[in-house]
């Protein structure tokens, strides 16, 4: 598969290995690996970017790399890397602060063997008793002619290359929404044209949360409830949106919530049902609203979430009772009527304003206490 990074990752493999990088790159099924997740390099912060697997080769090869084994034959005799020392490093690198342990553990290893079922190896070794991991040097070194090269080095490189490339996107896409802060009154439609064109399915997952939560921070901002213990004090109270930490964390499937009323919101962007009802299940089933980056309708969402609640259970009851706690679904063509409401009610400098902060503490410009003061 080539794409537009794909020339880039070549430009390392010859600045290494010369007239021999074609066929280097052709018998590395770890460098092929790498060309596929890295397709979203140079599409801006828009597309997806693909972090959690390749740290997870990145810092096996790291580990390896620091000890030498590129040029020592004992690789086979090392005690392996620490799961600790692997997690908390995938961690200090750019995008991965909130990264899970999920591709260390299997999901590096269950993607490679989609995309190479007849390679005999997986990347990633690992020794659960022990809680040690190795990079599998069998996909380091790569045959051609009568000897072995091994690729490690030129790995980083990608990788690092890759990072760069995406740390440069998303530089560019803060300044244009710095840019856009200063239009004039009369371009106002550009900045709409902006925001809109970062609710589309292809957007990355962090910036559509973002985005999600700008737009709906101020589409209910001036609406009101009234609230009181008795009759003779009632209250009227604004709906307050709130955002519970970085996107993507592990924290129990709460992204947003909703004051006073006590609403819960979760943005995703899959529709398996497991993921749903494990979200349902973490909060002891209290209702759910879920923003779903989809264009399909809502009641297609719907009905494909039945479905599949009917194929996980088959008695009629714990498929109502799982369905009654989707509170609301919104999908994509409703978060641009809530954002459209919005502008017309004066928010569009807000929202854009949202984003940028959202956008700065999610992609590290500075420190949550920072923006919070």
């Amino acid at each position: 598969m080539e794409h537009e990074f794909t020339p880039q990752i070549k430009q390392v493999l010859v600045s290494t290995y010369n007239e021999i990088s074609e066929d280097i790159y052709e018998k590395s099924p770890l460098l092929q690996y790498l060309n596929i997740k890295t397709k979203s390099a140079t599409h801006g912060a828009k597309a997806r970017g693909s972090f959690a697997n390749i740290y997870a080769i990145y810092t096996l090869i790291e580990d390896y790399l620091k000890y030498g084994f590129d040029q020592r034959d004992d690789y086979s005799d090392y005690e392996g890397a620490r799961f600790s020392d692997l997690f908390r490093r995938q961690r200090e690198l750019p995008f991965g602060n909130k990264l899970q342990n999920h591709a260390l553990n299997s999901r590096m290893n269950e993607e490679f063997k989609k995309y190479f079922p007849q390679v005999e190896y997986i990347p990633i070794l690992r020794d659960l008793q022990v809680n040690r991991y190795w990079i599998n040097e069998n996909l380091l070194k790569v045959r051609v002619g009568d000897r072995d090269y091994n690729i490690a080095p030129a790995i980083i490189q990608v990788i690092d290359l890759y990072v760069k490339t995406k740390q440069g996107a998303f530089e560019k896409f803060i300044e244009t929404c710095e840019r856009l802060k200063t239009v004039t009154e009369e371009n106002d439609a550009k900045v709409e044209e902006f925001i809109l064109s970062l609710l589309a399915p292809n957007v990355d997952a962090r910036l559509f949360e973002i985005v999600s939560y700008a737009i709906l921070k101020f589409y209910y901002h001036d609406q009101t409830v009234y609230f009181g213990y008795d009759l003779e004090n009632i209250q009227e109270e604004n709906l307050k949106l709130y955002k519970t930490g970085r996107t993507n964390a592990n924290d129990g499937g709460i992204d947003f919530v909703m004051r006073p009323l006590g609403r819960f919101f979760q943005v995703t962007e899959t529709l398996d049902v497991r993921k749903y009802f494990l979200d349902i299940d973490k909060i002891e089933r209290y209702p759910i609203s879920f923003v779903i980056k989809s264009e399909e309708s809502v009641d297609n969402l719907k009905q494909k979430l039945r479905k599949g609640a009917e194929r996980q259970y088959s008695i009629k009851a714990i498929v109502e009772k799982y369905m009654n706690c989707i509170e609301e679904i919104i999908n994509l063509i409703i978060l641009q009527q809530r954002f459209r409401e919005a502008t017309v009610q004066g928010y569009l400098k807000g929202i854009l304003d949202e984003i940028i902060r959202q956008s700065k503490i999610e992609f590290n410009y500075y420190d949550y206490e920072e923006v919070a003061e």
